[in-house]
């Protein structure tokens, strides 16, 4: 009995001795690990990654950047199955233990001894916050001292259900997940309060390995985790027999579920990251969960991209076929699955199908892609288009049957239109089409190229190419400043320069090579007169045209100092020329083009809302301070997309100041008279298929067919579209700014003016219309050869008759009488 008394009492003073130690070690292990440790208090102040979202006006996503998916949520928005989820695969006593729990830590402790192994039981799920936020994935014994301290430390500052949100929001979950609610959005494409219980214990399985553990990648060992979870969660009474043996037996659903963009604008967003990342910095702009609201209307995105792939299209197949992407050696009877799993090695392009050719008899094709699974037909109909190609000006002969087009085992590309199924190939050249509001410069609609994945070179803002005559209009709005009208006759004949600056010898031509003689300045523009453009702008001078058209915005560095000037031999960007033009859209103000209309934090705080210039006639209450302010802003072109040249104490007071006025008004409503001219009766008439009274433009074509534009507007819309390769090289014969972009304009503006009310311009005070003669410009008593023509009060010109004002003449004063010759 002595014996064991003694035993007892050495037992109970070993273990007193050894509490002792164990204390003072964690004594010591505070003492000198505490001042190391990193302020809880900061859990706090917590701000969790999420990416930048990126949003048309009517707020429809169009991309995302970051490579953290993150949907925070508060803790009385977690569904009470996905708490205790959590708890039974992670963490079964986190609501009663104080951060440590000791009896699985103790656990863990013996299984190291037995083993010399770490084993699980351990971490809590306070210690896994306490590691997410504060500590590295290393294994060391000294991390875990430090993680057991640190949970510690957060059980006493904040409260369980502030633990638990914060790690439901933290931990990773895999394919970039961070948090339930993203990883939900991921792997079901559900909210969390969607998810069925099978789905939540699937996702309360991967905390500990989301890659081994991953349903997508590894869903044999996902099943056998999410059992796991489902059979402590009976275990613990979270769930009866009954709904435990149904949600065991439910089948894998999951797959990745990326965040797809309601409207396809990869260009403006590339633009607006890039604007966002030069002004925040890019370890704010991918991780703080800004959402940035733009101009784009997303109607008129989608109708752009289509208007410009089509249109592109159509330029290819006037080409000819250059043949199959490629062709595999497949014998007399093809292996339909091996051909399908070759169609992944070929790349993908925006709206086009890859497809195997695996049948071709009198009616068609029969071909595979992986897009429709099944064999489909692709008629003949869909592929008559394909002559074969030769140059950019010859193509072969049209094909008699399927077989002159394709052979089993090619691999071609498709597009849906319409019609059905159309045999397609990338097109050869580039386009670009941007669309702005006159009244304030917001971009509707932009789209860079013909697809993102195979170039992002920005074409709307970076190719900077000639305009050819749709620059004219630019020259004949200095030639009406100067004391032309739209009747002063100019006389359409050859002209030969000597200019060292040009060519020894320059003789320009009409793009017709035809001479018309004696002409009025508004025919010439409506027909594109090249020598009548010359001519006016030698009479009015380089410099003073020069002068005139940088009130339009552009850059004087970019304007040539001679007379090519007149044929559209600046460099321009797609953006730039359609400023220009809404200087006569808007009647007469300079707007800057901008994109994004604000940034929001993810606390929808804005944090930034760039001023833009809006045109505020009739009525404006803008103090002459702002106009001088606002004009100074758009003195370095407008074009930086983010505008705010302003000083701070001036935007504090106002987010939006006034355009200012660059051009009378009576100037703008004469040019959009001509322009709408263009339209009806000139190079432009394609655009009357629309069926507007309204529209107004000019096409553009420079020597050899290297670039074709079209620019116009109505009172509610610019828009500019450009055609060409990046490297300059013709596009081919007859392939004119009316041919190949004129049919891509408006088939854009078909669908972003409809429901859109006419606009034509009132006419503006000071101006009066008068009958003139269609020969002399001279006013008219209104026989048949007479029209009616409008010109300032002051310009209007004498009734015909002999002498200096009524003959033909090679120049002189009086061009403001209109009926002088230039």
């Amino acid at each position: 009995m002595k014996r064991l008394l003694r035993a007892l009492v050495y037992g109970l003073a070993s273990l007193a001795a050894l509490g002792f130690v164990a204390v003072l070690a964690l004594a010591l292990g505070y003492y000198l690990l505490a001042p190391g440790l990193p302020p809880v208090e900061r859990l706090r102040e917590v701000d969790f990654q999420e990416p930048l979202r990126v949003y048309t006006r009517d707020r429809r996503l169009i991309a995302e950047f970051g490579s953290q998916r993150r949907i925070p949520l508060h803790y009385e928005q977690f569904p009470s199955r996905v708490v205790d989820a959590f708890m039974a695969a992670e963490d079964q006593r986190f609501f009663e233990h104080p951060g440590v729990d000791y009896q699985g830590l103790m656990r863990a402790v013996w299984y190291l001894v037995r083993t010399g192994e770490k084993g699980p039981g351990g971490s809590t799920i306070t210690m896994q916050v306490a590691r997410n936020f504060f500590l590295s994935p290393e294994q060391t014994y000294i991390r875990k001292a430090r993680e057991i301290l640190l949970a510690l430390e957060i059980e006493r500052l904040l409260s369980k259900e502030e633990i638990m949100e914060l790690y439901l929001n933290k931990i990773y979950l895999g394919e970039g997940a961070y948090g339930v609610a993203a990883a939900a959005r991921i792997y079901y494409g559900r909210s969390l309060d969607e998810l069925d219980l099978a789905q939540t214990a699937m996702i309360a399985g991967l905390p500990k390995a989301p890659s081994a553990w991953n349903p997508v990648a590894n869903p044999g060992r996902a099943v056998e985790r999410r059992n796991y979870v489902l059979r402590r969660m009976f275990e613990m009474e979270m769930i009866d027999s009954d709904t435990y043996a149904q949600a065991r037996q439910a089948p894998i659903t999951a797959e990745v579920h990326r965040v797809r963009p309601e409207v396809d604008a990869p260009y403006v967003a590339e633009t607006v990251r890039q604007r966002l990342v030069a002004r925040f910095g890019k370890e704010v702009v991918y991780t703080e969960g800004y959402r940035v609201y733009t101009t784009i209307d997303g109607a008129r995105q989608k109708a752009a991209r289509a208007a410009l792939q089509q249109g592109l299209h159509a330029y290819d197949e006037r080409h000819g076929w250059r043949g199959p992407v490629d062709h595999l050696d497949v014998g007399d009877e093809p292996d339909a699955s091996a051909m399908l799993a070759r169609l992944g090695d070929y790349e993908q392009v925006s709206g086009l199908i890859n497809a195997a050719v695996v049948k071709v008899d009198d009616e068609g094709a029969t071909l595979l892609s992986v897009a429709r699974g099944e064999p489909w037909r692709l008629p003949f109909s869909a592929m008559q288009w394909a002559k074969p190609f030769r140059t950019r000006d010859v193509v072969g002969p049209a094909p008699d049957s399927p077989s002159d087009v394709l052979s089993v085992g090619d691999i071609v590309r498709v597009r849906e239109t319409p019609d059905g199924p159309r045999l397609a190939q990338i097109p050869e050249p580039q386009g670009a089409l941007v669309s702005l509001s006159p009244h304030d410069g917001a971009v509707e609609a932009l789209v860079g190229g013909y697809d993102f994945g195979l170039s992002n070179f920005n074409r709307v803002l970076q190719a900077e190419r000639q305009p050819g005559s749709a620059f004219k209009p630019f020259v004949y709005s200095a030639a009406l400043e100067n004391g032309f009208t739209p009747a002063t006759i100019v006389n359409d004949a050859p002209v030969v320069f000597h200019d060292p600056s040009l060519e020894a010898t320059w003789r320009p031509q009409n793009y017709s090579q035809r001479f018309f003689g004696p002409t009025r300045l508004r025919k010439a523009l409506i027909h594109s007169r090249n020598l009548v453009s010359i001519r006016v702008l030698r009479r009015v001078g380089v410099q003073p045209t020069i002068d005139h058209i940088a009130g339009f915005g552009f850059q004087r560095d970019s304007l040539p100092r001679n007379l090519s000037l007149s044929l559209g031999t600046a460099s321009v960007t797609p953006m730039q020329l359609a400023r220009g033009y809404s200087v006569f859209a808007n009647g007469g103000h300079l707007v800057a083009p901008y994109l994004i209309e604000r940034v929001e934090n993810d606390l929808g705080e804005v944090i930034y809302e760039p001023v833009h210039y809006r045109v505020c006639e009739p009525t404006c209450d803008a103090n002459d301070d702002d106009v001088a302010a606002g004009a100074a802003g758009l003195d370095s072109g407008g074009l930086d997309l983010l505008p705010g040249a302003v000083s701070p104490a001036l935007a504090e007071t106002a987010s939006v100041l006034p355009a200012p006025r660059v051009l009378p008004a009576d100037n703008a409503w004469l040019m959009g008279s001509m322009l709408r001219d263009v339209v009806r009766h000139g190079t432009g008439r394609k655009a009357m298929q629309l069926g507007r009274n309204d529209l107004a433009g000019k096409t553009g074509t420079t020597n050899d067919q290297v670039d074709a534009w079209f620019s116009g507007f109505n009172g509610e819309l610019v828009t500019t579209a450009w055609v060409g390769f990046d490297r300059l090289q013709p596009l081919g014969r007859a392939e004119t700014g009316g041919r190949a972009a004129l049919p891509i304009w408006v088939d854009y503006m078909d669908d972003a003016l409809d429901g859109v009310p006419e606009s034509v311009p009132d006419r503006p005070a000071g101006l009066v219309s008068v009958r003139i003669d269609r020969e002399t410009g001279l006013r008219s008593d209104g026989d048949g050869n007479s029209m009616v023509e409008t010109f300032r009060a002051g310009h209007v010109p004498e009734r015909g008759a002999a002498g200096a004002n009524g003959t033909y003449g090679s120049g002189g004063a009086g061009a403001e009488d209109g009926g002088t010759l230039f």
